[in-house]
């Protein structure tokens, strides 16, 4: 008889446009993960609702947990989830653990990666074709510009170093770093299976 999966959920955290997406999807080729970024259920809702009307911020958090229990239920090896998490937010601790806890009910691992870039690096990257190609809510440069200045001030967006004593918790100064070479980093902390190229 076959061993239960375990099966494994990666969030790649950090403030807008910082690369989470970008190293996502490196490290999903890596792994074999499915890669779940944030905006495939904010656009699929803002299509419906405005954003931070409480009809979106209900859909958007039902939407993904209901996908991340579809996944750790299923012959997928698991997920890579990027989430912007507000670290001063009460409520973004405990979306997490919600999400977390999926995958631990059932005997899988879940790790942290949390990514950290300066503004100004993080603007540019603002505007790359990839990050414009996947998020449509992006391509108004303009409003997205002033989206990402607005989160920065609002919200505390960084850790700091209140995870530093976790084995599950990685912090990756990402600014000069490809995100090839972050997704190596990420997976060589962690432990992560790898799939042949």
């Amino acid at each position: 008889m076959n061993a239960p999966k375990r099966p494994i959920l990666v969030f790649v955290l950090g403030p807008g446009a910082v690369g989470k997406m970008t190293v996502g999807a490196e490290l999903a080729a890596r792994t074999g993960l499915k890669l779940f970024h944030n905006h495939q259920t904010i656009d699929l809702v803002l299509q419906y609702f405005p954003f931070g009307s409480r009809p979106f911020g209900r859909l958007v958090t039902e939407f993904r947990r209901r996908i991340l229990e579809e996944i750790a239920a299923s012959h997928l090896p698991g997920a890579i989830f990027t989430y912007v998490w507000a670290f001063d937010q009460p409520g973004d601790h405990e979306e997490v653990e919600t999400y977390a806890s999926i995958f631990r009910d059932r005997g899988g691992s879940v790790f942290f990666a949390e990514l950290q870039a300066p503004q100004d690096v993080r603007l540019q990257r603002n505007e790359t074709a990839f990050r414009l190609g996947q998020k449509p809510l992006k391509r108004d440069l303009t409003e997205s510009r002033r989206q990402l200045l607005s989160l920065d001030l609002q919200y505390q967006l960084d850790s700091g170093d209140r995870f530093s004593d976790r084995d599950d918790y990685l912090k990756l100064d990402n600014t000069n770093v490809s995100p090839a070479e972050a997704a190596d980093i990420i997976v060589a902390r962690f432990g992560l299976p790898t799939v042949a190229a």
